[in-house]
């Protein structure tokens, strides 16, 4: 059993760091380099930011609020809040903004945030199309930053760089950390145009791609992945704005972390098996033959390592309890003397392919807080960011295939 689990675990790594090198190098082509390097250029066309709002009531009027600081042409951006049927205070909220020239206000019956989107949608007519969840904050300059991307006519969709909004708890910090390799996992992906979701937190698209390849679908729960690989299949290129920055309200609970990510996750496995076509196929580039199949590697290479180390760990404790009852029990304890020598360190394949997967992870989330200007008060949750999501990661992960395997459904929140 050692040698299979060493075994596993050695091929899982290489794997993992073959793919970290890859992103890593990339960093430096010259297309990433190109768009870190892009400004705003003078040219605003018409932009709709389509708001989705179900039961919003504490986050809207900040959200609203960003949108309105804007540093964008006021004739030129357009505002769109749509109500999905909420029950608690939100249509209040947002009648407040009523008397606004460039803020249209929709209510309509629940049916969930794809039916919001649409109706957004077709209530505009805007050559571009922006996509806000109502629990999302932007920066002034995020829109500038954004529409400066759309420098080719096959660029269907650009998305900002998401950062969590005033991270104060443990948990938030851990999840700003993994927001930061998000950013550099994204920016990189899109120099070889390799990203495979357009999320709901400010995504910008053509109204072209809605036109030819038709509006939001359910998806899932996953409509911003859905319509990425949709586009992706279709031929337009999605690309990131590292400089546009958006902040968004984290799970404030490890009950509700898990259930977020486990939506996540069935989003990608449910996706991925409609788009699976995409999977392995050079005609997808970068996103077919490396992107996605990784994905896939990911998750069970995730499950497997986890179930190896738990049958790993208790047989290793099985084996203490029993040398343990072995020797005479007495009162009597004796502590020896401790000294640390390198020379008696335990290196091994495991741990030095172990040890650069974590050093080039920390490297990446670095080059993510240069990209997104983020302060370094989130410190000690890139510390801890490996041991902790190392041992919750699994769980969402797990459940996430067991609710695809079981049709199970869960719901939004």
């Amino acid at each position: 059993m050692n040698g299979f689990f060493e075994f596993f675990i050695s091929a899982f790594l290489f794997v993992g760091l073959f793919f970290e090198v890859f992103l890593l190098l990339t960093f430096f082509d010259a297309e990433a380099k190109r768009r870190r390097r892009t400004k705003p250029d003078g040219n605003f066309p018409t932009v709709a930011v389509i708001v989705p709002c179900y039961n919003e009531e504490n986050t809207i009027a900040r959200t609203v609020e960003s949108l309105l600081a804007l540093e964008y042409p006021k004739d030129k951006l357009k505002i769109v809040l749509v109500n999905d049927g909420s029950d608690d205070t939100t249509a209040q909220a947002i009648s407040l903004y009523s008397s606004y020239a460039n803020i249209k206000i929709i209510h309509k019956k629940n049916g969930g945030k794809y039916t919001a989107l649409n109706a957004g949608i077709l209530a505009t007519e805007s050559e571009f199309i922006a996509v806000l969840d109502a629990d999302s904050f932007v920066s002034p300059e995020a829109l500038k930053e954004i529409m400066a991307h759309f420098d080719h006519e096959r660029v269907g969709a650009v998305i900002a760089a998401l950062s969590i909004w005033n991270p104060r708890s443990f948990l938030e910090k851990l999840q700003q950390a993994e927001y930061l390799l998000a950013i550099a996992f994204r920016h990189v992906l899109s120099a070889v145009n390799g990203l495979y979701v357009t999320p709901g937190t400010l995504s910008v698209f053509r109204r072209q791609v809605f036109e030819e390849l038709g509006t939001f679908v359910l998806a899932h729960n996953s409509e911003d992945m859905e319509i990425a690989m949709r586009m992706q299949k279709a031929g337009w290129r999605i690309v990131n704005a590292p400089h546009a920055r958006v902040y968004t309200k984290a799970p404030g609970t490890l009950p509700k972390l898990v259930r977020q990510r486990t939506r996540w996750m069935t989003g990608l496995m449910q996706n991925g098996f409609d788009y699976r076509a995409m999977y392995g196929n050079p005609r997808y580039g970068a996103l077919g033959m490396l992107t996605l199949p990784f994905s896939t590697f990911a998750v069970v290479g995730i499950i497997v390592v986890s179930f190896l180390t738990v049958i790993q760990t208790g047989s290793w404790l099985s084996d203490f309890i029993r040398n343990a009852l072995a020797v005479p029990f007495s009162f009597t304890f004796h502590v020896s003397s401790f000294s640390f020598d390198w020379f008696f360190l335990p290196l091994n394949t495991v741990v030095i392919l172990g040890a650069l997967a974590i050093l080039i992870l920390f490297v990446r989330m670095c080059a993510g807080a240069i990209l997104s200007n983020t302060k370094p008060s989130v410190g000690m949750g890139i510390v801890w960011y490996v041991p902790f999501y190392g041992l919750i990661a699994p769980v969402w992960i797990i459940r996430a295939v067991a609710d695809v395997a079981l049709g199970i459904r869960r719901s939004w929140r």
